[in-house]
Formats: C-alpha cells, structure tokens, sequence
C-alpha cells in the first residue's frame, strides 16, 4: 500500500501535458547499474499510451518512476505540471500482480477501499461516501460476490481485477498500469478491456506497460518503445500513433 503521510495537493498547470519525462535516469536503490537511461516521454490530457518492450526493457520501472516509487539520478518528471507527489491524488498506479502479498489478511473489499486513503488524512475514517465509491467500481469489475473474500482465495484473475478497482477507486486523472492483461483468464480480460474503454470515453489519461502488440493501434493513442531502460525506434511496420516520445 501507498503512504501519503507526506501529501501535498496541487491544481493543474493550465496547459501542461498529464505528463513529460525528459531524459530520465534512475536506478533501483543499492545498485549501480541504471534501470532507465535518459528516456523521454510526453503524454496529453485525456491520452492512451502504451509502453511496449520485453521483461526488463524498463516498463516498469519507468511507472515506478512517474508514481514517486524509485529515485530519480537525474532529468525531471512533470504531472499536470508538478514533480511527483505534489498531486498523490490524480494518480493511481496498478502494480503488477506479482509485486502484492496476497497472504496479507484483508478481504477484497478492504483492499478496494485502500484506493480511497489518498483522500484522507491521518487518523480519519473512511466515509459513506468512500464505501459507496468502492462498492460502485467493484460491481463494474464484477467482484460484487466476493466482498468478504479474503484476497489469498482470490483466483488470479479475480486479483488482478481487485488490483485495477482499487486504482479506480482512487478516481485518479492519471493512470499508470502495469501489465493489467498479463496471464489473466478470458473473462477477466474482457471485463477490464470495457473499463479502459470507458476510461477512454471519460477523457482520462492511461499509460499502460504491455506486451500484447496485437492491440495497439485500436486500444492507443501512442506508444513509446523501450530495450534495456532506452527509448528505441518503433519496429518497421509497428503501431507509432501520436508522437510522445523523441525517437516515434
């Protein structure tokens, strides 16, 4: 779970992009190998936009970066116009499913209800408001019978749906998904194709980490290719879409 013991909530830069990275370098803490070597990244309001590249090519660690998780060596990043963490609240991150603990003790129900923290401040209980909140985007991910669950008897696919309510919940302008179709079952990825789309339709901003080229071009606005923490040039005849990167 996120802390946001240090939460600082800002308006939006008239005119800035959801978000830009220019010449980002990080590295994961204890290492000296860079995870991400000077990439750059532009994403409009209301935009999709796919990073695409094998396991490692620095994806996820680019997400990690933008949603305040890893360290910055050098270069900025810029959300509606501000440094990561001066808006906690416009932007929910979407971990991939491998990264939770699912013998953590919550049921499903506490776990969406997490998303609605960032609107909260220390020591205040969650309100009817939040609840319903919760209860709505769980019904639209159709985990409605499983409330009660403890999240340990979820079925992966069940989990990665209980993963993208929680984010929903957040009601972020931005956000940020790690591989939400990776190794799910037919039913699940049907029901989470229907809720980007209706993201898509709502005008909010998605960057999704993803290995499924087959989708692009009908599910994106663009997509910035990356190998090795580099941005790379698309692939011939790959989708490119709108340019958000410096090499599309």
């Amino acid at each position: 779970m996120f802390s946001y013991s240090r939460r600082v909530h800002q308006d939006t830069i008239a005119g800035a992009p959801a978000l830009e990275v220019r010449d980002l370098t990080a590295a994961y803490p204890g290492t000296r190998r860079l995870a991400l070597k000077g990439v750059n990244l532009c994403v409009p309001v209301g935009a999709h936009v796919a990073l695409v590249g094998h396991n490692g090519a620095g994806k996820s660690t680019l997400l990690k970066a933008v949603a305040g998780l890893l360290p910055v060596r050098s270069g900025s990043i810029a959300i509606y116009g501000h440094p990561p963490g001066a808006c906690h609240h416009r932007v929910a991150y979407l971990p991939q499913r491998g990264e939770i603990d699912w013998r953590f003790p919550i049921t499903l129900h506490r776990l969406v209800l997490t998303g609605r923290y960032v609107h909260l401040g220390w020591f205040k209980r969650p309100s009817k408001q939040d609840w319903r909140i919760a209860d709505e985007v769980i019904e639209r991910l159709g985990l409605s019978a499983l409330l009660e669950r403890q999240i340990s008897q979820l079925s992966g696919g069940q989990q990665q749906r209980a993963l993208l309510a929680r984010a929903l919940a957040q009601e972020a302008d931005l956000l940020l998904l790690d591989e939400p179709l990776n190794a799910v079952d037919a039913e699940t990825r049907a029901v989470i194709a229907v809720v980007l789309e209706s993201l898509r339709a709502q005008g909010r901003t998605v960057i999704t980490a993803t290995h499924d080229l087959g989708r692009l071009e009908t599910d994106f606005d663009g997509a910035l290719y990356l190998a090795e923490g580099r941005e790379i040039p698309p692939p011939p005849g790959a989708f490119i879409g709108a340019k958000v990167g410096t090499l599309t």
